[in-house]
């Protein structure tokens, strides 16, 4: 007897078993194919601290919520019992009880997923938190108990209220399931209860029971709800009513009180509702305990209007001074305003000649080129096939014989969806065109002879002009389009990239992807439903799979904790590829922090770059900003994840850039928050604006750009990026803001206030001149109208000693689908000077005359007198000069300019006139 029931055991034991492998096979494929990614990618250690996170939440907080529901029902079946004197029977007492276990089980396994998957993250910068060293102004607190307390603390108040929520609701049904179930047996001749108190509310039985368990759950409610007011106090920090966001006067002084005041209101409800359950006191009590509660609650809403409204509103600016001061200086905190150092730049417009050829860095860099047009130009002349793509283009900087240069980047991409429908096999697809190939570079301040991109980095194989553009390594197996699997090291043959008539093929080298042996060849195939992985012949025991390989998706996937922006860039370093993407870190609690986005962020630090090897897929997260709080939290939970930036390799230090999206939402918090006296502030007096610029016959707001020059007071050109701001509803510049990426300055944020005293033209007021020139806009109207398209590029507001001068780049793009933008004109305006000219060099000879006409005796900004060659006498040189205006005139024509032909025309005509005088 006893062997048979072990052997029944057994086999129960083994089908438990089977049947918690076929509920659960994918789940547990899915659990071993992410064991084996993260092994491979070397962070196994943090896929296991997150899954270890998660079980140390989730198996406690099952037991604890199991344990609480099976006593409490207990307690319910036994409270119905004594008090009905029903008896269960026996076989009844055990079928309800299975149910019951199984029941509250799979809810409590519910409940501890849930919580354990939404709030791991919290409970560990809970246990690993690392203070701010600044306080808030009301608590006293420091910052890290808003960022990563008290997130915890609603968190945990949500599930206690859901959690009192669900025991009303078990209550009733209990109680209805007991009573269906087992009714009393003198239920219906049960006389009238006459006793006092709750007791006396309902002589019925059940009624009865059911009032006095939920008077318990009610008084878990207010116990609960005492404790609430207490945390909405800590809320009314991030209120976004009043003059600003934060606690204000009236939330300081009337609605904190009148939290205290609900708080205490509350706890004494509870426990008056613990002494009705025993019947203690009149129901009127209890009763009126709650309303007076309402009525508090109605005052004290009154009261804060009242105040608000006769005291705040008649003097808001006095009463809300000292919050006003708050909001400023925590706003600027919260998102690193406060490190940005104040220049005043004179701006006094007195450019030379001599000041042009001294900033000859500046403008050796000046973006003639414009990454929109240029993404187009990239694709078509060294796209070479249909399925190869340039994502985007990316600004970056090198050092090229001695001197900065910036270039445009951009990798050349595998984009399958490209291919011949034909051609879309899976054999194709996953293990012949498995790569992109190299990549394509110009100067950002170059065009070759017809305005396209001058390329220093381009074909395949690739070829380079500068040995610090060399590519040794041009594959690439992980990029910004590469979204699905691929098997590498197959019996068939990879594409390599076309060559003539043929395909180059190659072998993956590198030290990615997982082997498929026989298992892992099914576990994958399950894991992607797709079984040609299992079956094709193609794949042996030394193939590998290669997932994951989107390069900001697998940063993401590592370290989902982190935002990464979703714009990685490509950088040359030693010879191979690399893909660099910013890493934040971001909270929604920093005390009077205004937010920056629709989910209340309103904290914000680039501490993280994340470095992925193109070819190798390897992932490095380096510290970018080791005073971050947050980051410094990760650090201690995730030990070893994390390398500082003083280890990173010096050459791929060399190409950190301070990241534009960053630098977006610092710029649009300090139109607003730059102002830090309180009465500016309240009024809104100094509130500044981003402008706008023309593009494709649009008004758009400007972006940030990086762009190269040399700031004032400074000795050589940086790779800065920049932006301007004019004051709201004006169109004259206020101030430019930069961010230096190079060197030991890398991260220095510099604004350059410009006088208020007098107006500096702006951006928008440049644009609107170019707009309204007779010459220029002629010209514009002219190639518009004759199948043609006119691009206007970015206007760029360089600074150049203590002046600003703006430049623009022009292109034309023929009406053909497939034609090139091509830079046709350079546009440069200073002083409230405009010119127009085929190169940079003429258009600022047009401005400042030539470099052996700086000393001519005119005043600063004013164009020499055009003596040109006929005062010299000398028919031979007159001749010389028309001839050079007549192939200017000529050229002129070709693009169809007329005005500029006429002008041209006409200045040969006085001239040749000068040889009869």
């Amino acid at each position: 007897m006893e062997a048979k029931w072990k052997s029944r055991v057994g086999w129960g034991v083994m089908l438990g078993i089977l049947l918690t492998v076929l509920v659960f096979f994918r789940t547990i494929v899915h659990f071993i194919t992410e064991v084996l990614w993260y092994k491979e990618v070397g962070y196994l250690g943090t896929y296991y601290r997150i899954l270890f996170s998660k079980v140390v939440v989730a198996i406690p907080l099952f037991f604890i919520i199991f344990t609480f529901l099976i006593l409490y029902t207990e307690f319910l079946k036994r409270r119905y019992q004594s008090v009905t004197s029903s008896s269960i029977p026996p076989e009844q007492k055990d079928k309800t009880t299975k149910f019951l276990l199984l029941a509250i089980g799979l809810f409590s396994l519910v409940c501890a997923y849930v919580v354990s998957d939404a709030h791991w993250m919290q409970i560990l910068q809970f246990a690993e938190r690392t203070p701010f060293g600044l306080a808030d102004p009301i608590f006293n607190r420091d910052i890290s108990f808003y960022l990563f307390v008290y997130p915890l603390l609603k968190s945990i108040f949500a599930f206690s209220g859901a959690i009192i929520a669900m025991l009303g609701v078990l209550t009733v049904a209990y109680f209805l399931y007991l009573y269906g179930k087992y009714p009393p047996p003198d239920a219906e001749q049960e006389p009238a209860n006459q006793g006092s108190g709750i007791r006396s509310i309902n002589a019925g039985v059940l009624p009865r029971i059911l009032l006095t368990m939920l008077l318990l759950v009610g008084s878990l409610f207010f116990f609960m709800l005492s404790a609430k007011y207490h945390l909405d106090s800590y809320e009314l920090l991030f209120s976004p009513d009043g003059a600003v966001f934060g606690a204000t006067y009236t939330d300081v002084n009337v609605t904190m009180r009148f939290n205290r005041i609900y708080s205490i209101a509350s706890l004494i409800i509870g426990v008056l509702l613990l002494f009705g359950i025993r019947g203690k006191l009149k129901n009127k009590v209890i009763f009126g305990s709650a309303l007076l509660l309402v009525i508090i609650s109605l005052v004290g809403n009154g009261v804060k209007l009242g105040v608000q409204n006769l005291v705040v509103a008649p003097n808001e600016l006095k009463m809300e001074r000292p919050y006003i001061e708050h909001s400023i200086k925590y706003t600027n905190a919260a998102y690193g305003l406060d490190r940005i150092e104040i220049r005043d730049f004179e701006a006094d417009q007195t450019l030379t000649r001599e000041d042009i050829e001294n900033n000859e860095e500046t403008l050796l860099n000046v973006s003639i080129n414009d990454e929109r047009p240029a993404l187009e130009a990239f694709n078509q002349l060294q796209g070479f096939r249909g399925y190869y793509r340039f994502y985007d283009v990316d600004i970056d900087r090198y050092t090229i014989d001695g001197k900065i240069q910036q270039i445009f980047l951009s990798a050349r991409e595998l984009d399958k969806t490209m291919l011949d429908e034909n051609a879309q096999s899976w054999v194709n697809s996953k293990l012949k065109y498995t790569h992109g190939y190299g990549l394509a570079a110009a100067p950002a301040s170059k065009v070759n002879s017809v305005g396209q991109p001058e390329m220093v980095v381009r074909d395949m194989p690739v070829s380079s002009t500068f040995p610090q553009l060399k590519v040794t390594q041009p594959r690439i197996y992980f990029g910004e389009l590469t979204d699905d699997y691929i098997i590498v090291n197959t019996t068939e043959d990879e594409f390599d990239y076309p060559k003539g008539e043929t395909d180059e093929i190659t072998e993956y080298e590198g030290q990615a992807g997982i082997k498929l042996g026989i298992l892992n060849r099914l576990l994958f195939a399950i894991k992607y439903n797709d079984w040609k992985l299992l079956i094709s012949s193609g794949i042996n025991a030394d193939s590998q799979i290669l997932s994951n390989r989107n390069v900001v998706e697998r940063v993401q996937k590592i370290a989902p904790f982190l935002s990464f922006d979703e714009d990685a860039y490509a950088v040359i370093v030693e010879g191979k590829i690399y893909f660099v993407i910013e890493g934040y870190t971001s909270g929604r609690y920093y005390p009077y922090s205004e937010p920056y986005d629709i989910s209340g962020n309103n904290y914000i630090r680039n501490s993280v770059k994340a470095v992925v090897d193109a070819y190798d897929g390897n992932v490095t997260f380096y510290i970018s900003d080791e005073k971050d709080p947050i980051i410094t939290t990760y650090s201690k939970i995730f030990k070893n994840m994390f390398v500082p930036m003083s280890k990173m390799d010096p050459e791929l230090r060399a190409h950190m850039r301070y990241p534009k999206h960053l630098f977006e939402i610092m710029s649009e918090m300090y139109l607003t928050f730059h102002a830090t006296d309180p009465n500016i502030f309240y009024n809104r007096g100094d509130k500044w604006a981003i402008p706008t610029e023309a593009y494709q016959n649009e008004e758009r707001k400007m972006q940030p750009l990086y762009f190269t020059f040399k700031l004032p007071g400074e000795d050589k050109a940086e790779f800065l990026l920049s932006i301007p701001f004019t004051p709201l509803g004006k169109q004259t510049l206020s101030a430019f803001l930069v961010a230096r990426n190079d060197g030991a300055h890398y991260g220095e944020l510099v604004l350059y206030r410009f006088p208020k005293d007098r107006s500096i033209i702006g951006p928008q007021q440049v644009e609107a001149q170019i707009s309204n020139n007779d010459i220029i806009s002629r010209d514009l109207s002219l190639w518009n109208s004759q199948g043609s398209e006119v691009i206007r590029g970015h206007i760029l507001t360089i600074p150049m000693e203590t002046s600003v001068m703006y430049i623009e780049p022009l292109y034309i793009r023929a009406s053909s689908q497939t034609a090139i933008p091509e830079v046709k004109r350079i546009i440069v305006a200073y002083n409230n000077r405009i010119v127009m000219a085929e190169t940079l060099d003429l258009a600022l000879e047009k401005i400042f005359g030539k470099a052996d006409e700086s000393n001519d005796g005119t005043t600063p900004g004013e164009t020499p007198p055009d003596i040109g060659l006929a005062d010299a006498q000398d028919p031979y040189q007159v001749i010389m000069e028309a001839n050079e205006l007549f192939e200017r005139a000529q050229e002129a024509l070709r693009n169809g300019s007329l005005s500029e032909y006429e002008s041209l025309i006409n200045e040969m005509g006085n001239i040749l006139k000068s040889i009869d005088q």
